[in-house]
């Protein structure tokens, strides 16, 4: 679906593209006895606001400025239609020549923007691109623009509304519901959500399955572990076609080969190209891969330190739980909870830090290359601190607790302060019995519980914290201007609306996707890997994808500011890490079915009973037929056309049709200089004549060779010759 920018926004924009929300630190406050620092830096604020505006100007934005709070302004900005036009037509010329496009665009007069997303994303260019590309190079809080806080477009409310009512109606988004976002979030952003409703469609199937083998086969069921890795197979295989067909229906497909310029990247020295002649910046593959080598060490600190904190709260619940008996038992079973919520968090965000600080070190030329290398780094915290609490049940708690129980004494000093020494001394872990349920009991908390908490804790808690954060700042500045007297700047009653609309925009958080597909990718990780468990995980999937999908655009409507547009042709790393999981779901899905298979601890309820070298058989043969499914399905899937598919190869034919039919017309014109009618006959003075004319000019040997015959009459007249001499010869000697 594509619409043009005057009916993809509403008025009530004002026709505003793109909003710069400006900082000054504060107003008015009398100079200091050490030289006057407000006023310096109300000077500083003043020049770099003169420098914005004059730079606007230059690239021809039209722009208004309006008061925000007390320390920030708002400076609207209005593209020029001629400016917007050059910089689409350039963008689209860019994809041709890059492959993107099968279809020549045409000159300065082809048509604008066809949809909200291709306007800001090329507004948006105009405004971040280096000067020498045409650009304002405006780069908000770094470098000479430090004050400018966040540039950022406005939401169309009006549309928003009448599809969060539209999706609230249906079961399954249609093509043109992911057009419509395409159009109006860009490609990356549809992208996810086109990935996310494949994932809610092919949900049907494990969910109809699982339930069926939950009143049919119960628990640890062979068949149903087999059917459930041989869907997350099929799930990948389909999501990767489905990536091609997308790409080529939104023309993106190889757009990483446009990647933007990583703002902090540091070359250490500029090398003169061979082919071009230009300097081109560099940062040598060598340090770069001493680096990376980091990454190990980073890894195992990670594994070590996450894993400290998981497993030392875990003993500590099961000491608490299974263990101790004696008194404030129901509240002392919080204690591993607590410290596993503030530890976890505090822990994960140093590892963050760390992470950030070695892509940063990497450095990186292109954003892509850097949002790629941290999402990598971080896939190791965020497996560790998603499933290692499960791992712990299933491989450490149930084979070995009869044997580690006996330790779990240390943990008396959690207790020990709620507690009298007389109850103390009643701990006794001889009493203690594996909980064959408890695995069952994780893995529901994971599918149900968590996933109940963690939508309230990403959709609703937020909504609710900026709605108060909204009339704690109406109070503050109503406080303020009773104090101070009222603002120097009062609204135009025509802009009351529009004014609050933006100025409550520009305090929400930018939207970053990669939190959302890293979400889905964990919870395929819990199907994959944990569903023989409990088979109910995909119904709570299902109903929970359902509801995911539109508070999602709930989020980003409500919550966010509006993303800038940006293209992509995948979904990035999660891909392979979707297949990842796939891979290490075949290996414990074969190990639960043969550790629990009669709903005890081994296949006869003792742990004991868990022969080491069949487990390890079990996981091998497991492992390779997920091996030559997974190649069965890529060839399969690879014979498949989806429409988009056909259509590119169409156009292709089309293209090599119309190339090659110029070709030949240009071809015919060129023969028809060459088909000028010759002497019917050759006679021996017209041959002398051009042979002397031939010896009185200068010519190449393959000149003299190629002029012989002037056209195709005389070399027929030649060729006819030649075979009845021939042919003449031939009977002369049979007489």
């Amino acid at each position: 679906m594509t619409t043009s920018p005057s009916a993809d926004e509403p008025q009530g924009n004002y026709d505003v593209d793109y909003v710069v929300r400006y900082t000054f630190g504060g107003t008015g406050k009398q100079p200091s006895p050490l030289g006057g620092g407000e006023f310096r830096d109300r000077d500083e604020a003043t020049e770099q606001l003169n420098n914005l505006l004059q730079t606007l100007a230059d690239i021809g934005f039209l722009t208004e400025v309006r008061p925000s709070d007390r320390t920030t302004l708002l400076v609207f900005i209005r593209a020029p239609e001629k400016s917007l036009l050059r910089a689409t037509h350039t963008s689209r010329v860019r994809d041709w020549l890059y492959g993107l496009r099968n279809t020549q665009p045409g000159g300065e007069s082809s048509p604008g923007p066809q949809s909200g997303a291709e306007r800001l994303r090329a507004i948006h260019y105009m405004l971040t691109a280096p000067v020498e590309d045409g650009g304002a190079n405006i780069t908000p809080k770094y470098g000479q623009w430090k004050n400018v806080d966040s540039i950022f477009p406005l939401h169309d409310d009006k549309t928003n509304q009448a599809w969060m009512r539209d999706w609230s109606k249906k079961t399954f988004l249609t093509k043109e519901d992911l057009d419509q976002i395409r159009d109006k979030f860009g490609e990356k952003i549809g992208f996810y959500f086109a990935f996310l409703q494949s994932y809610f469609r092919f949900l049907f199937f494990p969910a109809l399955f699982g339930f069926s083998s939950w009143v049919m086969l119960g628990y640890y069921s062979p068949i149903y572990a087999i059917v459930n890795c041989v869907w997350c197979v099929v799930f990948v295989e389909y999501w990767k076609r489905q990536e091609v067909d997308l790409g080529i229906r939104w023309q993106v497909r190889g757009v990483s080969v446009l990647s933007s310029k990583n703002r902090h990247f540091k070359p250490e020295r500029e090398v003169q190209d061979k082919t071009t002649g230009e300097l081109r910046p560099i940062f040598p593959w060598t340090k770069r891969l001493q680096i990376q080598l980091l990454q190990i060490p980073f890894a195992l600190v990670a594994v070590i330190a996450l894993g400290a904190v998981i497993a030392t709260c875990f003993a500590i619940e099961i000491f608490i739980s299974e263990v101790y008996n004696g008194p404030l038992k129901t509240y002392l079973v919080f204690i591993p909870t607590i410290l596993l919520s503030s530890l976890l968090p505090i822990s994960s965000t140093i590892l963050t830090k760390v992470a950030t600080k070695l892509t940063e070190l990497e450095n990186y030329e292109t954003k892509e290359e850097h949002d790629v290398a941290f999402i990598q780094k971080m896939l190791v915290v965020n497996f560790i601190t998603s499933y290692l609490a499960i791992f712990l049940t299933a491989f450490v708690y149930v084979p070995f607790a009869n044997i580690i129980v006996p330790y779990l004494d240390v943990f008396r000093v959690t207790v020990r302060p709620f507690v009298s020494q007389e109850d103390e001394k009643t701990i006794n872990h001889s009493d203690f019995k594996i909980d064959p349920h408890r695995l069952r009991k994780q893995v529901i908390y994971f599918a149900v519980t968590a996933q109940i908490v963690n939508t309230c804790m990403e959709t609703v808690v937020p909504f609710i914290m900026r709605k108060l954060a909204i009339k704690y700042k109406e109070y503050s500045e109503e406080k303020a201007n009773n104090e101070k007297g009222s603002p120097a700047y009062d609204d135009h009653p025509d802009e009351a609306d529009l004014l609050k609309k933006v100025r409550n925009e520009a305090d929400l958080p930018e939207y970053d996707v990669t939190d959302d597909l890293r979400e889905m990718v964990i919870q395929f990780g819990y199907l994959s890997l944990f569903s023989t468990v409990w088979p109910l995980v995909p119904v709570s999937f299902l109903f929970n994808n359902w509801l995911e999908l539109r508070s999602d655009f709930f989020k980003i409507c409500k919550e966010f500011k509006r993303p800038v547009p940006e293209r992509a042709d995948t979904i990035g790393p999660w891909l392979d890490t979707l297949g990842l999981l796939a891979w290490i779901g075949s290996i414990t899905s074969s190990a639960l079915v043969y550790m629990f298979s009669n709903e005890g601890l081994g296949r006869h309820g003792n742990a004991g009973e868990i022969t080491g070298w069949v487990l390890m058989v079990t996981i091998f043969f497991a492992e390779h037929i997920y091996l030559a499914v997974r190649y069965v399905v890529e060839k399969t899937m690879s014979k498949i056309e989806t429409p988009s598919i056909r259509q590119e190869r169409a156009q292709k034919l089309l293209l090599r049709k119309n190339i090659l039919g110029t070709m030949a017309d240009d071809h015919s014109t060129i023969a028809s200089v060459g088909n000028v009618d010759g002497p019917d006959e050759i006679d021996r003075a017209s041959l002398e004549e051009d042979a002397r004319t031939r010896t009185l000019q200068e010519a190449r040997p393959s000149d003299r060779f190629w002029g012989r015959q002037k056209n195709w009459k005389e070399s027929l007249q030649i060729g006819t010759k030649i075979i009845e001499s021939y042919q003449a010869t031939g009977v002369k000697k049979q007489q």
